[in-house]
């Protein structure tokens, strides 16, 4: 276990103060272990100091006998580098050109300036360090950290030096341990300075040498490095150590008590331990001092004393507490359930004790619906399935809530529980019915996917609309431009009928849209009865639908039975009606029939007869599918989006069937085998 782990897990007792002696000592442990760092270091930078004071010329002789450190020669004359000793250069003789690029960039404008100054003579010899790429080109740059120690060579005579030796050490391990140890440092100073106890350390004389962050705010001090009081203050000076302390042998110490210090304005109830650290030669080296605030806990104790008064009352509301428990778990669905596995029972509580279901744990697994749910499998082995937390969702059989006759959806909530050497015991939990959450939630499942539906459906038929509108005004604003240049009667005759049809064309398109608008807003169609010769009308009716056929391998056909039948009916909107499925017959009809008609019609309703008339358009077009023939009448559906249309027609013609309180439908065997499209109204012949 590191030191580390060893101060977490003390911090983290609960038996915290038979803990203290142990915790203080791991602390100042640590913080020995970090000024014996900074020694090291120090000690490390004092011996480079005298390495660096040595004779270069001693240096460089000790350097070539040295089979770890490199030397190199530069020839200033011919600017080359040639390898005397190590590995280094990558080649056994180089170019100076050559040499800089393994420089770090970084390094690169000093390490040059240096060589100046000693190959112009300036500088006889010098020391300086540098980072050497020792990776390939095109690999990820990898570089040794380099101290150079240069020396210039001179010939007899000459006050300019002819080349440069130059001795390499290689001091990467060195930095890199030197980084780690830093590091180290810091964290053993970050651990001291975050520590939850107030720390701080004294020279064996008694005076302040430095304090945690805690201790800081413990005593109160005016400032993050010092304080103007404490510093001034010898610690076998101050109340209670001046009593209890030995200034010249102090021993171990701990207390519990308040601690008053006026010049601070500390008025606190401290732990306080008091722990000498000597040396191996049994020399006293430092006094360290924890402390650690208890006012709060103290407050807190008292508290809990206050609190007893309290207990009482509680007591006096459990029992009515346990009947309103009971109350609201009847109201809301809900059960506590607990799982024993000694006893081989789950039992099902209404309140906090009233034991309402009893099952034996080879029962339970019955109790589910769905049998080959994973949970329910696992069930054959409980204890398995208890011994984590359970959240779990599915239907049961109605066993718990005896007033429900269907299987219920039930949410399972619970938790395991252990005994004290940490064997599993069993599971409690909470039971909740939320059959009706449940159905409310798929109810508002199925209106937000209609709802999706149709606002889907709006888009496109938004989209559509334009199309739909500009293909007749295109039309009649093309056909009114040739009219006047045309000169023969039925040239002009044949161009007022296509505009004539056009016209009609966006009429309807527009009191569809109309119509469409009206059932947003009042939600259904306003129906304007008359009386009406039906078999009269119907001809006329039949005349104006026959010229909407542009096929000739498309023959219109009707039946009208009866020579005369009146009525009360809407002329307009039945006339809505069949224009709507006469346009549809002509769109998907390409050869064969058209055929409309009617016929008196009385359908049994609530057990009696009502008489009405059946309308119909038959066709021998392409028929609908069979998987689409149940969204006909929905609004802004097309059959094919690319044959035009709004999409509106059949669904404002079933809202006027609704509205004359009647009925609407469609019969086809599939694709290719034609349609019959029909809506039966209640209405009655009026006898003259």
């Amino acid at each position: 276990m590191t030191i580390l782990t060893m101060t977490y897990l003390l911090l983290q007792s609960s038996s915290y103060l038979s803990l203290w002696p142990y915790l203080l000592l791991v602390v100042v442990v640590l913080l020995l272990v970090a000024v014996l760092i900074q020694n090291r270091i120090v000690r490390h930078r004092v011996n480079e100091s005298i390495a660096s004071a040595t004779s270069t010329y001693e240096m460089m002789e000790k350097a070539l006998k040295t089979a770890d450190n490199d030397v190199v020669i530069y020839d200033i004359a011919g600017k080359t580098i040639r390898r005397l000793r190590g590995n280094l250069l990558p080649t056994p003789e180089m170019r100076a050109e050559d040499f800089a690029p393994h420089i770090h960039p970084d390094d690169v404008d000093q390490f040059l300036a240096t060589v100046r100054q000693v190959a112009s003579g300036k500088m006889k010899s010098v020391e300086y360090s540098y980072r050497w790429r020792v990776s390939k080109d095109g690999e990820e740059p990898r570089y040794l950290y380099i101290r150079n120690n240069s020396v210039a060579k001179y010939s007899p005579g000459s006050s300019t030096p002819v080349s440069i030796i130059s001795v390499l050490v290689d001091e990467t391990d060195f930095r890199e341990h030197q980084q780690e140890e830093e590091e180290l440092t810091k964290r053993y100073r970050q651990i001291f300075e975050d520590s939850i106890v107030g720390l701080s350390f004294y020279s064996p004389e008694g005076w302040l040498l430095d304090a945690n962050k805690m201790m800081r705010e413990i005593c109160h001090f005016d400032s993050d490095v010092s304080d103007a009081f404490f510093s001034k203050v010898n610690l076998f000076d101050i109340a209670p150590f001046n009593e209890v302390l030995d200034r010249y042998h102090p021993n171990e110490y701990l207390a519990c008590s308040l601690s008053v210090v006026p010049e601070r304005e500390m008025y606190v109830y401290l732990e306080i331990g008091v722990h000498p650290i000597y040396d191996d030669q049994g020399k006293l080296i430092y006094l360290s001092v924890a402390a650690r605030d208890i006012t709060e806990e103290r407050e807190l104790y008292l508290q809990a004393k206050r609190n007893d008064v309290e207990i009482k009352k509680v007591n006096e509301s459990i029992q009515l507490y346990e009947k309103e428990l009971r109350y609201m778990m009847d109201t809301c669905g809900l059960r506590v359930w607990r799982i024993t596995l000694d006893r081989n029972v789950i039992e099902f509580y209404k309140g906090l004790s009233t034991v309402d279901k009893q099952f034996t744990l080879q029962q339970l697994k019955s109790i589910f619906v769905s049998q080959e749910d994973p949970f329910v499998r696992d069930l054959v082995n409980p204890a398995a399935v208890i011994d984590k937390p359970l959240s779990y969702m599915g239907r049961m059989h109605p066993v718990v809530s005896g007033r429900d006759v269907e299987p219920q959806w039930v949410q399972i909530n619970s938790i395991p529980e252990y005994d004290e050497k940490g064997n599993l015991k069993g599971a409690f939990g909470v039971w909740r019915n939320i059959h009706q959450l449940m159905q409310k939630q798929e109810q508002l499942r199925q209106e937000t996917e209609r709802a999706n539906d149709s606002g889907r459906m709006k888009s496109l038929f938004m989209a559509n609309m334009t199309h739909e509108i500009r293909t007749p005004l295109n039309a009649i604003v093309g056909f009114s431009d040739v009219l006047p240049l045309l000169t023969t009667p039925e040239e002009r005759q044949e161009m007022i009928r296509l505009i004539m049809d056009n016209c009609d064309m966006l009429l309807r398109l527009v009191n569809d849209i109309q119509d469409a608008a009206s059932l947003d807003i009042s939600g259904e169609v306003e129906m304007l009865p008359t009386r009406v010769d039906f078999s009269k009308y119907f001809d006329e009716l039949c005349e104006q639908l026959q010229q909407r056929l542009r096929e000739p391998t498309v023959t219109f056909m009707k039946e009208n039975p009866y020579p005369a039948y009146v009525t009360m009916i809407d002329e307009m909107r039945i006339r809505q009606v069949y224009t709507n499925f006469v346009t549809n017959a002509v769109k998907y009809t390409h050869q064969g029939h058209i055929k409309v008609g009617y016929r008196k019609e009385w359908r049994e309703e609530d057990g009696e007869s009502r008489e009405g008339l059946y309308l119909y358009c038959e066709d021998t077009g392409d028929g609908v599918p069979k998987e689409v023939q149940d969204k006909l009448f929905e609004r802004f559906f097309k059959l094919n989006d690319y044959i035009q249309g709004t999409g509106l027609g059949l669904s404002i013609c079933k809202a006027i069937a609704n509205a004359c309180h009647g009925y609407i439908g469609m019969d086809s065997e599939g694709v290719g085998c034609g349609s019959t499209f029909w809506m039966w109204i209640p209405c009655q012949e009026i006898k003259s």
